[in-house]
Protein backbone atom coordinates (compact mmCIF):
# COMPACT_ATOMS: atom_id res chain seq x y z
CA UNK A 1 0.00 0.00 0.00
CA UNK A 2 2.72 2.29 0.65
CA UNK A 3 3.95 2.15 -3.26
CA UNK A 4 -0.01 2.65 -3.90
CA UNK A 5 0.29 6.08 -1.47
CA UNK A 6 3.30 7.50 -3.01
CA UNK A 7 2.70 6.56 -7.23
CA UNK A 8 -1.06 8.62 -6.33
CA UNK A 9 0.73 11.46 -4.33
CA UNK A 10 3.51 11.74 -7.05
CA UNK A 11 0.40 11.80 -10.07
CA UNK A 12 -1.63 14.09 -8.34
CA UNK A 13 1.38 16.47 -7.76
CA UNK A 14 2.81 16.00 -11.21
CA UNK A 15 -0.98 16.58 -12.69
CA UNK A 16 -0.67 12.97 -14.17
CA UNK A 17 -4.04 11.60 -15.53
CA UNK A 18 -5.32 8.63 -13.03
CA UNK A 19 -8.25 6.52 -14.58
CA UNK A 20 -11.55 7.65 -13.14
CA UNK A 21 -12.81 4.20 -13.92
CA UNK A 22 -11.50 0.46 -13.39
CA UNK A 23 -10.10 -0.97 -16.44
CA UNK A 24 -8.76 -4.72 -17.67
CA UNK A 25 -5.74 -3.76 -19.63
CA UNK A 26 -4.43 -6.34 -21.86
CA UNK A 27 -0.36 -6.38 -21.72
CA UNK A 28 1.11 -8.88 -24.74
CA UNK A 29 4.77 -10.09 -24.47
CA UNK A 30 7.10 -13.01 -25.15
CA UNK A 31 7.90 -13.54 -21.38
CA UNK A 32 7.14 -17.19 -20.98
CA UNK A 33 10.12 -18.88 -19.32
CA UNK A 34 10.76 -19.25 -15.72
CA UNK A 35 12.65 -16.59 -15.17
CA UNK A 36 10.67 -14.43 -17.44
CA UNK A 37 7.37 -15.45 -15.94
CA UNK A 38 8.74 -14.59 -12.31
CA UNK A 39 9.99 -10.78 -13.30
CA UNK A 40 6.62 -9.86 -15.72
CA UNK A 41 4.68 -11.02 -12.71
CA UNK A 42 6.29 -8.38 -10.78
CA UNK A 43 4.83 -5.79 -13.38
CA UNK A 44 1.11 -7.27 -12.81
CA UNK A 45 1.59 -7.07 -9.12
CA UNK A 46 2.84 -3.51 -8.95
CA UNK A 47 -0.55 -2.95 -11.18
CA UNK A 48 -3.08 -4.94 -9.55
CA UNK A 49 -2.21 -3.93 -5.68
CA UNK A 50 -1.19 -0.15 -6.63
CA UNK A 51 -3.96 0.96 -9.24
CA UNK A 52 -7.65 0.71 -9.51
CA UNK A 53 -7.34 -1.47 -12.55
CA UNK A 54 -6.52 -5.40 -13.51
CA UNK A 55 -3.52 -6.47 -15.74
CA UNK A 56 -5.13 -9.18 -17.95
CA UNK A 57 -1.45 -10.91 -19.05
CA UNK A 58 -1.18 -12.14 -22.97
CA UNK A 59 1.64 -13.65 -23.17
CA UNK A 60 2.86 -15.19 -26.41
CA UNK A 61 5.12 -18.04 -26.43
CA UNK A 62 7.61 -18.56 -28.90
CA UNK A 63 9.78 -15.81 -28.30
CA UNK A 64 9.95 -12.33 -29.84
CA UNK A 65 10.38 -13.52 -33.71
CA UNK A 66 6.22 -15.16 -33.05
CA UNK A 67 5.00 -12.44 -31.01
CA UNK A 68 5.82 -9.59 -33.16
CA UNK A 69 4.31 -10.00 -36.26
CA UNK A 70 1.07 -11.08 -33.83
CA UNK A 71 1.12 -7.82 -32.06
CA UNK A 72 1.79 -6.26 -34.81
CA UNK A 73 -1.16 -7.67 -36.78
CA UNK A 74 -3.64 -6.74 -33.89
CA UNK A 75 -2.25 -3.15 -33.48
CA UNK A 76 -2.51 -2.57 -37.37
CA UNK A 77 -6.26 -4.83 -37.60
CA UNK A 78 -7.50 -2.50 -35.19
CA UNK A 79 -7.38 -4.54 -32.28
CA UNK A 80 -5.11 -3.42 -30.05
CA UNK A 81 -4.01 -4.40 -26.69
CA UNK A 82 -3.83 -1.91 -23.62
CA UNK A 83 0.17 -2.48 -23.91
CA UNK A 84 3.24 -4.55 -25.20
CA UNK A 85 6.63 -5.25 -25.04
CA UNK A 86 9.09 -4.13 -28.09
CA UNK A 87 12.71 -4.30 -27.71
CA UNK A 88 14.88 -0.89 -27.28
CA UNK A 89 15.42 0.11 -31.17
CA UNK A 90 13.40 0.31 -34.06
CA UNK A 91 11.15 -2.18 -34.23
CA UNK A 92 8.08 0.15 -33.74
CA UNK A 93 9.40 2.86 -36.21
CA UNK A 94 6.16 2.12 -38.68
CA UNK A 95 4.13 1.94 -36.10
CA UNK A 96 4.60 5.54 -34.77
CA UNK A 97 4.82 6.76 -38.38
CA UNK A 98 1.07 5.40 -38.56
CA UNK A 99 -0.03 7.53 -35.98
CA UNK A 100 -0.31 4.35 -34.23
CA UNK A 101 1.37 4.60 -30.31
CA UNK A 102 0.03 6.85 -27.41
CA UNK A 103 2.35 9.73 -27.28
CA UNK A 104 3.54 9.27 -23.57
CA UNK A 105 6.23 12.94 -23.60
CA UNK A 106 3.71 14.31 -21.05
CA UNK A 107 4.17 11.26 -18.75
CA UNK A 108 8.25 11.40 -19.25
CA UNK A 109 8.03 15.11 -18.57
CA UNK A 110 6.62 14.91 -15.68
CA UNK A 111 8.62 12.54 -13.83
CA UNK A 112 11.70 13.66 -15.62
CA UNK A 113 12.60 10.55 -17.53
CA UNK A 114 15.76 12.43 -19.46
CA UNK A 115 17.55 12.52 -16.14
CA UNK A 116 16.96 9.35 -14.23
CA UNK A 117 17.51 6.95 -17.55
CA UNK A 118 20.96 5.65 -18.07
CA UNK A 119 22.21 5.42 -20.69
CA UNK A 120 20.39 7.84 -22.80
CA UNK A 121 20.38 6.16 -25.51
CA UNK A 122 17.48 3.96 -24.22
CA UNK A 123 15.02 7.04 -23.87
CA UNK A 124 16.48 8.53 -27.46
CA UNK A 125 15.13 5.03 -28.95
CA UNK A 126 12.03 5.78 -27.60
CA UNK A 127 11.93 9.08 -29.05
CA UNK A 128 10.34 10.32 -32.36
CA UNK A 129 10.37 14.14 -33.38
CA UNK A 130 10.94 14.66 -30.19
CA UNK A 131 8.25 13.09 -28.61
CA UNK A 132 8.58 9.91 -26.29
CA UNK A 133 6.47 7.04 -27.20
CA UNK A 134 7.26 3.96 -25.07
CA UNK A 135 8.88 3.36 -21.54
CA UNK A 136 12.32 1.55 -21.31
CA UNK A 137 11.76 -1.01 -18.93
CA UNK A 138 15.65 -2.64 -18.81
CA UNK A 139 18.79 -2.84 -19.87
CA UNK A 140 19.70 -6.42 -21.51
CA UNK A 141 22.96 -7.33 -22.82
CA UNK A 142 23.53 -9.86 -24.65
CA UNK A 143 27.65 -9.47 -24.53
CA UNK A 144 27.88 -12.78 -21.65
CA UNK A 145 29.19 -16.73 -21.78
CA UNK A 146 27.49 -18.63 -18.94
CA UNK A 147 29.60 -21.63 -17.82
CA UNK A 148 28.68 -24.55 -15.69
CA UNK A 149 30.92 -25.01 -13.35
CA UNK A 150 29.84 -28.90 -12.48
CA UNK A 151 30.33 -30.34 -16.43
CA UNK A 152 33.89 -28.68 -16.28
CA UNK A 153 34.35 -30.37 -13.03
CA UNK A 154 32.77 -33.90 -14.17
CA UNK A 155 35.35 -33.14 -17.33
CA UNK A 156 38.28 -32.57 -14.96
CA UNK A 157 38.64 -29.00 -15.71
CA UNK A 158 39.01 -25.64 -14.07
CA UNK A 159 36.63 -23.23 -15.48
CA UNK A 160 37.76 -21.08 -18.10
CA UNK A 161 38.28 -17.31 -17.72
CA UNK A 162 37.93 -16.49 -21.33
CA UNK A 163 37.12 -17.56 -24.86
CA UNK A 164 40.10 -18.96 -26.23
CA UNK A 165 40.45 -21.30 -23.01
CA UNK A 166 37.05 -22.04 -23.20
CA UNK A 167 37.60 -23.15 -26.75
CA UNK A 168 40.95 -25.32 -25.78
CA UNK A 169 38.47 -27.25 -23.13
CA UNK A 170 35.36 -28.02 -25.47
CA UNK A 171 37.34 -31.49 -26.85
CA UNK A 172 37.25 -32.75 -23.44
CA UNK A 173 33.65 -31.47 -22.32
CA UNK A 174 32.59 -33.58 -25.60
CA UNK A 175 34.88 -36.49 -24.24
CA UNK A 176 33.31 -36.32 -21.45
CA UNK A 177 29.55 -36.95 -22.66
CA UNK A 178 28.58 -32.88 -22.34
CA UNK A 179 27.57 -30.67 -24.98
CA UNK A 180 30.54 -28.18 -25.34
CA UNK A 181 28.04 -25.30 -26.48
CA UNK A 182 24.55 -25.21 -26.05
CA UNK A 183 22.78 -23.15 -29.26
CA UNK A 184 19.20 -23.63 -28.95
CA UNK A 185 17.39 -23.26 -32.99
CA UNK A 186 15.65 -19.96 -32.86
CA UNK A 187 17.19 -18.02 -35.74
CA UNK A 188 18.04 -14.77 -32.80
CA UNK A 189 19.89 -17.08 -30.83
CA UNK A 190 22.28 -17.79 -33.68
CA UNK A 191 22.65 -14.22 -34.82
CA UNK A 192 23.23 -13.23 -31.32
CA UNK A 193 26.03 -15.86 -30.70
CA UNK A 194 27.67 -14.43 -33.50
CA UNK A 195 27.93 -10.65 -32.59
CA UNK A 196 28.72 -11.51 -29.30
CA UNK A 197 31.38 -13.75 -31.04
CA UNK A 198 32.03 -10.43 -33.26
CA UNK A 199 32.55 -8.08 -30.80
CA UNK A 200 34.91 -9.99 -28.82
CA UNK A 201 36.80 -11.58 -31.67
CA UNK A 202 36.69 -8.48 -34.37
CA UNK A 203 36.96 -5.67 -31.65
CA UNK A 204 34.45 -3.57 -30.56
CA UNK A 205 35.65 -0.80 -33.36
CA UNK A 206 34.62 -2.69 -35.92
CA UNK A 207 31.48 -4.46 -34.75
CA UNK A 208 31.06 -0.43 -35.06
CA UNK A 209 31.65 0.58 -38.13
CA UNK A 210 29.83 -2.92 -39.45
CA UNK A 211 26.86 -2.49 -37.78
CA UNK A 212 26.09 1.38 -37.04
CA UNK A 213 28.04 2.71 -40.09
CA UNK A 214 27.16 -0.15 -42.53
CA UNK A 215 30.56 -0.78 -43.89
CA UNK A 216 30.54 -3.59 -45.78
CA UNK A 217 34.39 -3.53 -46.37
CA UNK A 218 35.33 -4.58 -42.72
CA UNK A 219 32.64 -6.87 -42.73
CA UNK A 220 34.11 -9.23 -45.70
CA UNK A 221 37.84 -7.91 -44.18
CA UNK A 222 40.01 -9.93 -42.39
CA UNK A 223 38.52 -8.65 -38.55
CA UNK A 224 35.30 -10.59 -39.79
CA UNK A 225 37.42 -13.98 -41.47
CA UNK A 226 38.24 -14.38 -37.61
CA UNK A 227 34.91 -14.38 -36.18
CA UNK A 228 33.86 -16.67 -39.00
CA UNK A 229 36.34 -19.21 -38.76
CA UNK A 230 35.97 -19.22 -34.94
CA UNK A 231 32.08 -19.62 -35.53
CA UNK A 232 32.65 -22.38 -37.85
CA UNK A 233 35.01 -23.99 -35.31
CA UNK A 234 32.67 -23.68 -32.37
CA UNK A 235 29.53 -25.00 -34.54
CA UNK A 236 31.32 -28.58 -34.35
CA UNK A 237 30.77 -28.45 -30.56
CA UNK A 238 26.77 -27.49 -30.61
CA UNK A 239 25.57 -29.58 -33.06
CA UNK A 240 24.20 -31.92 -30.30
CA UNK A 241 22.41 -29.55 -28.30
CA UNK A 242 19.25 -31.04 -30.17
CA UNK A 243 16.82 -27.90 -28.30
CA UNK A 244 14.77 -25.02 -29.81
CA UNK A 245 13.81 -23.05 -27.09
CA UNK A 246 16.83 -20.65 -25.51
CA UNK A 247 15.72 -21.51 -22.02
CA UNK A 248 16.33 -25.29 -22.93
CA UNK A 249 19.50 -24.89 -23.88
CA UNK A 250 20.16 -22.76 -20.45
CA UNK A 251 18.63 -25.43 -19.00
CA UNK A 252 21.11 -27.85 -20.28
CA UNK A 253 23.89 -25.19 -18.61
CA UNK A 254 22.16 -25.31 -15.29
CA UNK A 255 21.93 -28.88 -15.25
CA UNK A 256 25.61 -29.75 -15.97
CA UNK A 257 24.40 -30.67 -19.43
CA UNK A 258 26.83 -28.44 -21.20
CA UNK A 259 29.37 -26.77 -20.67
CA UNK A 260 28.21 -22.95 -21.52
CA UNK A 261 26.33 -20.76 -23.58
CA UNK A 262 26.72 -17.24 -25.27
CA UNK A 263 22.71 -15.73 -24.03
CA UNK A 264 21.88 -12.44 -22.54
CA UNK A 265 21.82 -11.79 -18.90
CA UNK A 266 18.34 -12.80 -19.35
CA UNK A 267 19.50 -15.82 -19.04
CA UNK A 268 20.23 -15.06 -14.89
CA UNK A 269 16.43 -15.22 -14.53
CA UNK A 270 16.62 -18.93 -15.65
CA UNK A 271 19.73 -19.83 -12.68
CA UNK A 272 17.77 -18.11 -10.06
CA UNK A 273 14.41 -19.84 -10.53
CA UNK A 274 16.59 -23.04 -10.43
CA UNK A 275 18.32 -22.03 -7.16
CA UNK A 276 21.78 -21.30 -8.48
CA UNK A 277 24.26 -19.38 -7.15
CA UNK A 278 26.68 -17.22 -9.20
CA UNK A 279 30.16 -17.43 -9.08
CA UNK A 280 29.34 -21.17 -6.94
CA UNK A 281 27.53 -23.10 -9.69
CA UNK A 282 27.85 -21.21 -12.31
CA UNK A 283 30.39 -18.36 -14.12
CA UNK A 284 29.49 -15.82 -16.30
CA UNK A 285 32.19 -13.91 -18.26
CA UNK A 286 31.49 -10.52 -19.81
CA UNK A 287 32.35 -9.87 -23.60
CA UNK A 288 33.37 -13.80 -23.61
CA UNK A 289 36.20 -12.87 -21.21
CA UNK A 290 38.10 -11.01 -23.56
CA UNK A 291 36.26 -7.33 -23.25
CA UNK A 292 34.70 -6.46 -20.48
CA UNK A 293 31.71 -4.53 -22.11
CA UNK A 294 27.87 -4.76 -22.27
CA UNK A 295 25.34 -3.57 -24.39
CA UNK A 296 22.43 -1.39 -23.99
CA UNK A 297 19.90 -3.16 -25.54
CA UNK A 298 16.67 -4.14 -23.89
CA UNK A 299 13.34 -4.21 -23.66
CA UNK A 300 10.17 -1.31 -23.40
CA UNK A 301 6.71 -1.12 -23.33
CA UNK A 302 4.44 0.68 -26.16
CA UNK A 303 0.86 1.73 -25.81
CA UNK A 304 -1.02 1.41 -28.54
CA UNK A 305 -3.87 4.44 -29.20
CA UNK A 306 -7.40 4.00 -28.23
CA UNK A 307 -10.03 5.78 -28.33
CA UNK A 308 -11.38 5.28 -24.83
CA UNK A 309 -9.64 7.88 -22.17
CA UNK A 310 -10.61 5.67 -19.27
CA UNK A 311 -8.35 3.22 -21.08
CA UNK A 312 -5.69 5.60 -22.14
CA UNK A 313 -5.49 6.99 -18.47
CA UNK A 314 -4.33 3.36 -17.21
CA UNK A 315 -2.33 3.23 -19.90
CA UNK A 316 -0.02 6.20 -18.55
CA UNK A 317 -0.51 4.61 -14.88
CA UNK A 318 1.13 1.39 -15.88
CA UNK A 319 3.94 3.38 -17.95
CA UNK A 320 4.23 5.30 -14.53
CA UNK A 321 4.56 2.96 -12.64
CA UNK A 322 7.03 1.02 -14.69
CA UNK A 323 9.95 3.49 -14.34
CA UNK A 324 9.38 4.06 -10.46
CA UNK A 325 12.18 3.27 -8.15
CA UNK A 326 10.54 0.30 -6.41
CA UNK A 327 9.26 -1.64 -9.11
CA UNK A 328 12.55 -1.07 -11.40
CA UNK A 329 14.13 -3.17 -8.69
CA UNK A 330 11.87 -5.81 -8.03
CA UNK A 331 11.30 -6.16 -11.89
CA UNK A 332 14.98 -6.09 -12.73
CA UNK A 333 16.31 -8.72 -9.89
CA UNK A 334 13.76 -11.24 -11.39
CA UNK A 335 14.71 -10.78 -14.86
CA UNK A 336 18.46 -10.68 -14.39
CA UNK A 337 18.82 -7.33 -16.15
CA UNK A 338 19.55 -4.11 -14.84
CA UNK A 339 17.71 -1.42 -14.39
CA UNK A 340 17.54 1.90 -16.18
CA UNK A 341 17.07 4.11 -13.74
CA UNK A 342 21.11 5.37 -12.41
CA UNK A 343 19.63 6.64 -8.75
CA UNK A 344 17.95 3.10 -7.40
CA UNK A 345 19.33 0.77 -5.14
CA UNK A 346 20.83 -2.70 -6.07
CA UNK A 347 22.29 -4.27 -2.93
CA UNK A 348 20.98 -7.73 -3.48
CA UNK A 349 22.62 -8.09 -6.96
CA UNK A 350 24.51 -11.05 -7.47
CA UNK A 351 27.54 -11.53 -8.45
CA UNK A 352 26.81 -11.26 -12.16
CA UNK A 353 24.59 -8.63 -11.64
CA UNK A 354 27.12 -6.30 -9.80
CA UNK A 355 29.68 -7.28 -12.90
CA UNK A 356 27.13 -5.72 -14.86
CA UNK A 357 26.54 -2.43 -13.34
CA UNK A 358 30.28 -1.82 -12.86
CA UNK A 359 31.07 -2.05 -16.11
CA UNK A 360 27.56 0.19 -16.63
CA UNK A 361 28.95 2.41 -14.18
CA UNK A 362 32.61 2.46 -15.89
CA UNK A 363 31.05 3.42 -19.36
CA UNK A 364 32.20 0.47 -20.82
CA UNK A 365 28.58 0.39 -23.10
CA UNK A 366 27.73 -0.65 -26.77
CA UNK A 367 24.82 0.47 -28.04
CA UNK A 368 22.74 -2.87 -29.04
CA UNK A 369 22.04 -4.11 -32.67
CA UNK A 370 18.26 -3.32 -32.39
CA UNK A 371 18.98 0.25 -32.06
CA UNK A 372 21.25 0.71 -35.22
CA UNK A 373 20.05 -2.40 -37.92
CA UNK A 374 16.44 -2.20 -39.04
CA UNK A 375 13.71 -4.73 -38.62
CA UNK A 376 14.44 -5.97 -42.31
CA UNK A 377 18.14 -6.15 -42.13
CA UNK A 378 18.07 -7.90 -38.87
CA UNK A 379 15.86 -10.66 -40.14
CA UNK A 380 18.05 -11.14 -43.23
CA UNK A 381 20.92 -11.99 -41.06
CA UNK A 382 18.82 -14.07 -38.74
CA UNK A 383 17.96 -16.32 -41.71
CA UNK A 384 21.56 -16.72 -42.93
CA UNK A 385 22.89 -17.03 -39.25
CA UNK A 386 20.29 -20.21 -38.86
CA UNK A 387 21.83 -21.90 -42.05
CA UNK A 388 25.47 -21.01 -40.87
CA UNK A 389 25.25 -22.26 -37.82
CA UNK A 390 22.94 -25.33 -38.73
CA UNK A 391 24.73 -26.55 -42.04
CA UNK A 392 27.82 -27.12 -43.20
CA UNK A 393 27.74 -23.58 -45.24
CA UNK A 394 31.62 -22.63 -44.99
CA UNK A 395 32.81 -19.45 -43.38
CA UNK A 396 34.25 -17.32 -46.41
CA UNK A 397 30.94 -18.23 -48.24
CA UNK A 398 28.73 -16.92 -45.29
CA UNK A 399 31.14 -14.10 -44.97
CA UNK A 400 30.73 -13.20 -48.33
CA UNK A 401 26.41 -13.04 -48.23
CA UNK A 402 26.95 -10.85 -44.68
CA UNK A 403 29.11 -8.78 -46.35
CA UNK A 404 26.46 -8.19 -49.30
CA UNK A 405 23.60 -7.76 -46.27
CA UNK A 406 25.14 -5.01 -44.92
CA UNK A 407 26.14 -2.99 -48.27
CA UNK A 408 22.70 -2.87 -48.64
CA UNK A 409 21.53 -2.55 -45.09
CA UNK A 410 19.15 0.39 -43.95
Amino acid sequence: MKLKRMFLATAAALGLATSAQAVELEVTHWWTSGGEAAAVAEFAKAFNENTDHTWVDGAIAGGGGTARPIMISRIIGGDPMGATQFNHGRQTEELIEAGLMLDLTDVAEAEGWADIVNPSSLLASCTVDGKVYCVPVNIHSWQWLWLSNQAFADAGLGVPSNWDEYVAAMPALQEAGKIPLALGGQAWQANGAFSVMAVALAGEENWLKVNSGKDASVAAGPAYTKVFEAAAAAREFSKDTNVIDWNLATAKVINGEAGGQIMGDWAQGEFAVAGKVAGEDYTCLPGLGVTEVISTGGDAFYFPKNDDPEIEAAQKELASLMMSKAVQVAFNLKKGSLPVRGDVDLAAANDCMKKGLEILAEGNILISGDQVLSADTTGQIDDLMTEFWSTDLSAADAQARYADIIASAD
